[in-house]
């Protein structure tokens, strides 16, 4: 497969959350990175996004932009979360290719030729499939490994296995991503969404360089939650068929009940029968009200219409390649 790129520039993303420490690690090796793609004749930049952080991480990144004319800014007003904060960066990007990198340097920039080689092959997303995770617990990996494979049998949407946000994307790509404002976004899911050509670049995922991660197993669950609510109805299905199995179970036992009592009576109260009988019949309506309130949750957040985000301060980078930087979006 071959393509003309008619644009040859190329924008990493890097959304940081509380990365004070990691950045000044990450940014040497990016920087070597974009040498190595300006020799190749690519037009390189690279554009931070604060995602409301709490720390040093907006003073860090004002001391690399000030030492590197390559860097663009961008600070949200306050943290919106990662998926938010990747949609602001990209929403930049105004011509060319983005690369996603995670600022904890798990995913390396080293590799972003490799990425770029196929994207000049014509594929409009590359993304970075993980051979192994270092440095993270066996239950992580675990749970991580199970999640793929859920979201792939329950979603339609394709959803590549091991894959995070770690990819390049076309600029039509992008020009595509950029038509979908939903308000609950799982990227995975929204990058599978819009088709085009896709290949993967397996490589092995880096222990983080500094700091701790902000992804805790209830954020992850959370996490979990919205990419199978976002791209699936699978849960609301499988209420319904519990709803149902529940209703001929019961009735079922009710004929029994009622056929025992007419036969050899009922000498002694059915208490504890009756309360396992209301407890299990609660339970049920209680977990399908759950999931129902899920998706109604989903809704109200999305029938607000609010902005996705609004930005605080920005430092573009001079020459073409980034966007507006608009205030709010």
């Amino acid at each position: 497969m071959t393509a003309e790129i008619a644009h040859v520039h190329l924008t990493i993303v890097v959304a940081a959350f509380d990365e004070a420490r990691a950045l000044p690690v990450l940014h040497p090796r990016i920087a070597a990175v974009m040498d190595v793609l300006a020799a190749d004749g690519i037009v390189p930049r690279v554009l931070y996004v604060d995602d409301g952080s709490g720390d040093a991480t907006w003073q860090v990144l004002q001391g690399i932009a000030a030492a590197d004319a390559r860097v663009a800014l961008l600070r949200l007003s306050r943290n919106f979360g990662k998926e938010i904060a990747l949609t602001a960066g990209l929403d930049q990007v105004a011509s060319g290719a983005a690369m996603i990198l995670d600022a904890d340097g798990q995913d390396p920039p080293e590799l972003i030729p490799q990425f770029v080689a196929r994207w000049r092959e014509g594929y409009d997303d590359v993304h970075g499939t993980r051979l192994s995770r270092e440095g993270e617990s066996w239950l992580k990996r675990s749970t991580a490994h199970v999640f793929y494979r859920v979201i792939q049998r329950l979603a339609k949407t394709p959803v590549p296995a091991d894959t995070g946000d770690y990819r390049l994307l076309s600029e039509r790509a992008l020009a595509a991503l950029r038509q979908l404002r939903e308000r609950h976004r799982f990227m995975k899911g929204l990058f599978g969404w819009i088709g085009f050509n896709r290949v993967a670049v397996p490589y092995a995922r880096e222990r983080r360089i500094a700091g701790r991660t902000k992804f805790g197993f209830w954020r992850l669950w959370n996490f979990a939650i919205d990419g199978v609510t976002s791209f699936s109805t699978a849960p609301l299905r499988l209420a319904t068929y519990v709803g149902v199995f529940t209703a001929c179970g019961a009735f079922a036992f009710a004929l029994y009940v009622i056929g025992k009592a007419l036969m050899y009576g009922d000498r002694v109260a059915g208490w504890p029968t009756m309360m396992a009988v209301i407890l299990f019949l609660g339970g049920v309506q209680l977990v399908a009200l759950g999931v129902i309130g899920e998706y109604l949750g989903r809704l109200y957040e999305e029938s607000k219409q609010r902005p996705l985000y609004l930005v605080s301060a920005r430092h573009p980078a001079p020459g073409p390649g980034a966007g507006p930087m608009s205030g709010a979006d």
